[in-house]
């Protein structure tokens, strides 16, 4: 199974349409927004990607709350299931426990992934490019037994994904 996983778009609906795209080259099966999409147009890409989505509400979304019942756009944090993998997913960490096989947060626009006592948490980083000039999402492959994060980049003044590769066995 592959779960594309995007957090912080805030207003860059180009960079969000970029990933959207790149990933679905990349085969993912379901998308995942963390939060901070800001704008409806945002929401719009992720229904019209074809593929099962969910985003939570980030900090800045205040204005997309009227919006709750036209797109899979959830309070956090928001438990989910796909096929027998659990998740936790939310913007802001605060409820960073390990409660979930996969827990999936934003708002520190940093990358970052861990795996303790059978949690995998993760951070996909920034679409937006504000923090740093780097566009930002994961490739997150479930398999039985291991994790498999592929993390891209795109510094914002080049044309091509960098990528980097991080497993974890699955226990």
């Amino acid at each position: 199974m592959k779960i594309g996983i995007l957090s912080d778009s805030h207003y860059k609906v180009d960079y969000t349409k970029e990933v959207i795209d790149f990933l679905k080259s990349k085969d993912a099966e379901y998308l995942i927004h963390a939060g901070d999409l800001c704008v409806e147009d945002n929401l719009k890409l992720l229904d019209e990607s074809n593929l099962i989505y969910v985003s939570v509400f980030g900090n800045n979304d205040m204005s997309l709350i009227p919006l709750q019942n036209k797109y899979t756009i959830k309070q956090e944090p928001y438990h989910f299931k796909i096929k027998d993998t659990t998740f936790k997913l939310m913007h802001i960490p605060y409820y960073m426990n390990g409660d979930s096989d996969v827990v999936i947060f934003g708002h520190t626009h940093i990358f970052e992934t861990d795996y303790k006592a059978g949690t995998l948490f993760l951070n996909p980083g920034e679409v937006c490019a504000r923090e740093k000039p780097k566009v930002e999402c994961v490739l997150l492959e479930i398999k039985e037994n291991e994790y498999i994060i592929n993390y891209y980049s795109r510094n914002i003044n080049e044309n091509k994904f960098l990528e980097e590769e991080i497993r974890y066995e699955r226990k």
